[in-house]
């Protein structure tokens, strides 16, 4: 019997054991034609943040990785041209009274102030840099130059990554920061108040803002947008939906712990998809908090990626799965670098056939480029090195064709080509 047949067997015999429900799917091996990347081109380190806060904005066309650092004793955001260089640096100033500055906001020598990873997205047209700091600000600079854009008080501890979007879908996105007590604030274009609200517990996950979905497909019924908030607990903890003015819509108890999550539109409506640290993914429904499903991947912790094709990604130990977001089978597995954890997977387009293609890395720098289908089309590796985040896409060559880029624990960026 051919070996991946068996193992796909022993992986179905293997979910049925533990009672939640595995698919069938298709196991694709490594094929031994695929491209090989080299690296093309790598940016200075960035001190203070293990790779894991970058993000990526497009900003007139162009690329941009901003990332939190550390610049000569201050917290700082800094963002580099992939290929070229430093665009621009931007200090963050801490909270007088809370040992980062003094009363004139002047460092005094202490260590920098804690921030959040980045988001990026747009308000009022203009693309922007979002992040909280442990003190309990919301901090938004402009993309274009690293400008302030507007700083506001979280009303508690900050330090989780905030999330941009437009959960009224009349196009204008608003900004959601959540301090770890529970307080939940969403802010305009300009940082003016949209509401305020709380959850019981603590919040240590990023905000989620889901936009309205307007019943596309004839299911009779719409779905209102919001903004969902888990607190984390060593159990599942609670997931809270507010409505557009942050009345609570539903609050439900998953199943799952999360140790990630995201948003993803459905063809039967939109769903929180949770990665649990038991191995299972699980969808719950954003109309009313109902788990759509749970399937089993494997016994480890895994990480929820980027959605493309009605598929949602996920990494876990030594390997990456595709599953279908309306019923939860499992489409596809690919397998690569033995039992070293794959970091969330991320979708762009980099082999040059204008159709989306995905991206993995592992925390030993191993990459796998890979196809809807889950054929692998590129692999690579930074060597001798440990990575955190999950890949991000520029064109660092001006081929004309995005890199994949990989940015390791030191923060240095670099990017793989084929």
């Amino acid at each position: 019997m051919d070996r991946r047949v068996l193992f796909a067997i022993l992986i179905l015999f293997a979910g049925g054991a533990t009672g939640v429900g595995v698919a069938t799917f298709a196991f694709v091996g490594l094929d031994d034609t695929n491209a090989e990347a080299t690296i093309v081109w790598e940016s200075e380190p960035a001190a203070g943040d293990d790779g894991s806060g970058t993000a990526t904005v497009d900003v007139d066309g162009e690329t941009l990785v901003v990332q939190p650092t550390v610049e000569d004793g201050d917290r700082a955001v800094r963002a580099v041209v992939p290929g070229d260089g430093r665009a621009w640096t931007t200090r963050i100033s801490g909270t007088p009274g809370e040992g980062d500055d003094d009363e004139e906001g002047e460092g005094d020598g202490t260590d920098p102030v804690d921030v959040s990873r980045l988001t990026t997205g747009t308000l009022d047209g203009d693309r922007v840099v979002a992040l909280t700091t442990g003190p309990g600000r919301l901090v938004v600079l402009n993309a274009d130059d690293g400008e302030e854009r507007f700083v506001v008080d979280l009303g508690g501890s900050g330090g989780v990554a905030p999330t941009i979007g437009d959960p009224t879908g009349d196009g204008e996105n608003v900004v959601v920061g959540v301090a770890t007590d529970g307080t939940v604030l969403a802010v305009d274009g300009d940082g003016d108040p949209v509401f305020e609200a709380s959850v019981d517990g603590r919040v240590e996950r990023r905000p989620l803002v889901v936009g309205p979905d307007p019943d596309p497909d004839g299911r009779d019924e719409s779905v209102a947008g919001g903004v969902a908030v888990s607190t984390a607990r060593t159990d599942a903890g609670t997931v809270h939906f507010f409505d557009e003015s942050g009345e609570t819509r539903w609050t439900t108890t998953p199943t799952v712990t999360a140790v990630d999550w995201t948003v993803a539109e459905t063809r039967r409506g939109p769903v929180l998809a949770l990665g649990g640290s038991n191995g299972n993914l699980e969808a719950l429904e954003v109309a009313d908090g109902a788990s759509r499903y749970e399937v089993g991947l494997q016994d480890r912790p895994v990480a929820v990626g980027d959605v493309d094709g009605g598929q949602i990604l996920v990494g876990g130990v030594g390997s990456v799965w595709a599953v279908n977001l309306l019923d939860g089978e499992v489409v596809w597995k690919q397998q690569f670098g033995g039992q070293t954890r794959v970091n969330a997977p991320t979708v762009g387009e980099f082999a040059g056939d204008d159709t989306p293609e995905s991206a993995a890395v592992n925390r030993e720098g191993e990459v796998l480029g890979l196809t809807r289908n889950g054929e692998v089309v590129v692999r690579g590796s930074v060597p001798e090195t440990v990575v955190y985040a999950s890949p991000r896409f520029a064109d660092a060559n001006d081929d004309g064709t995005d890199e994949v880029l990989v940015v390791d624990r030191d923060g240095v960026v670099r990017a793989l080509s084929a």
